[in-house]
């Protein structure tokens, strides 16, 4: 008998102890399906990294409590090679095996195809979207967020310094494909509405190419005030260094998918970027949260930091905010709905500042557009460009914890 009791207690302590840690391991699963190999494949990494960086925060904190329950998150990433019907399968795949409630992806093309998908009755889920196509957020889906501004902010706020500058004749030599056939179709639109002149218009396969002597060819011809150009960053580094090996000496605007950190980093001559327009460099755009941030990011990952490791990590946070307001883990509508009450979120704790969310789902942070100078990376011009009046402005001035003063411009763009 004293037997029995002993092997009685034993079992019971077992399923105690297993009891525990199944309860302690309650898991809110994240997904990502984005590339990971192929030529995107450094891209993809910077954006996982930003959320599995936020989650290691989250987790070690504790986690959430939701339901008087305490719950952890899990990241599962899969491979999509940027080809829509692997997203899809992906996605499928993250929701059946894995019951995930958010899948962030960073590419147009495959978030426009899981947007077929994640509204489904009984199995929705959340669409987190690094993505700066306007188009993406203009198409009605009530599930999806789109983590960073309209690139039309950009094409606005750059084509009237290059204007500013007296340039007149601009020729176009941007990345082939959905994204940068919209980008030169807005950027051309709006100069010719200044009263500019487009001279060449040519996409170029960035991901492919290496050498740009055909297009360039065209474009320089036309004797342009400045080029449109850009993609990925290491390739329009070598379109830049190949400009000026031809000897243009004119300047050039950057849609917002090149990046001057990195262009600046793997450039033999950084001087080329004499003139250059475009997104600024993350390090150039402080907060009081950037430098422990930055310190917590390089010594996980050993790599340069990015804005798109800024912007992943700063929107996984504000999804796990949106997940305890909501009150709940499974509800992606209740979720979605809950997100407009965890705004602001402010500097002096995550590198990037969200004040809201427009009613199509695109979180709202300040545009930040910068130029290099006699040599020199100037200070960066931060554009309020969500504020629909003057006294609208002066509470965003208010709010922010940015030391670098913000310009308002308002574009209309929501």
């Amino acid at each position: 008998m004293r037997k029995c009791k002993g092997f009685i207690w034993v079992v019971a302590v077992m399923m105690a102890v297993s009891w525990s840690a199944v309860a302690g391991a309650a898991d809110i699963v994240i997904g990502y399906s984005g590339p990971l190999s192929g030529p995107a494949a450094e891209y993809g990494e910077d954006c996982l990294n930003g959320v599995d960086l936020a989650i290691q925060e989250l987790n070690a904190k504790g986690g959430i409590t939701v339901k008087g329950r305490n719950y952890t998150f899990r990241l599962e990433k899969m491979d999509d090679r940027v080809d829509p019907a692997t997203a899809i399968s992906n996605a499928v795949q993250l929701r059946k095996d894995h019951k995930a409630i958010a899948i962030f992806n960073p590419v147009a093309n495959t978030i426009a195809a899981m947007m077929k998908i994640n509204q489904e009755k009984r199995n929705e889920f959340l669409i987190m979207a690094y993505t700066s196509m306007p188009q993406i957020s203009e198409m009605g889906n009530k599930l999806l967020l789109a983590l960073t501004q309209p690139f039309t902010i950009y094409v606005k706020t750059q084509a009237d310094i290059a204007w500013e500058r007296g340039w007149r004749k601009g020729a176009m030599v941007v990345t082939a494909g959905t994204y940068g056939d919209t980008w030169r179709k807005a950027f051309g639109e709006e100069w010719l509405k200044k009263g500019g002149t487009i001279t060449f218009d040519q996409p170029a396969n960035y991901y492919t190419r290496t050498d740009f002597a055909a297009p360039l060819t065209g474009a320089l011809e036309t004797n342009p005030d400045f080029l449109l150009i850009g993609g990925p960053s290491s390739t329009t580094a070598l379109l830049i260094e190949q400009a000026r090996a031809r000897g243009f000496e004119g300047g050039f605007v950057m849609i917002e998918q090149a990046k001057m950190d990195t262009l600046a980093q793997v450039m033999e001559k950084p001087l080329l970027l004499e003139g250059v327009i475009g997104l600024a460099r993350v390090s150039d755009v402080t907060f009081p949260a950037s430098a422990a941030f930055t310190f917590n990011y390089t010594n996980n990952y050993k790599r340069q930091l990015t804005w798109e490791s800024v912007v992943n990590y700063t929107s996984m946070h504000a999804l796990a905010k949106a997940i305890v307001v909501a009150n709940t883990t499974d509800d992606a509508i209740a979720i979605r709905a809950a997100l407009p009450r965890v705004f602001p979120m402010l500097g002096d704790q995550y590198p990037l500042e969200y004040f809201g969310v427009s009613s199509n789902g695109r979180l709202i942070s300040a545009a930040a557009v910068q130029t290099m100078k006699h040599g020199r990376f100037t200070q960066p011009i931060l554009y309020a460009w969500w504020p629909k009046s003057q006294k609208e402005f002066e509470q965003v001035q208010k709010t922010t914890k940015m030391s670098i003063p913000m310009t308002w411009r308002n574009t209309g763009d929501m």
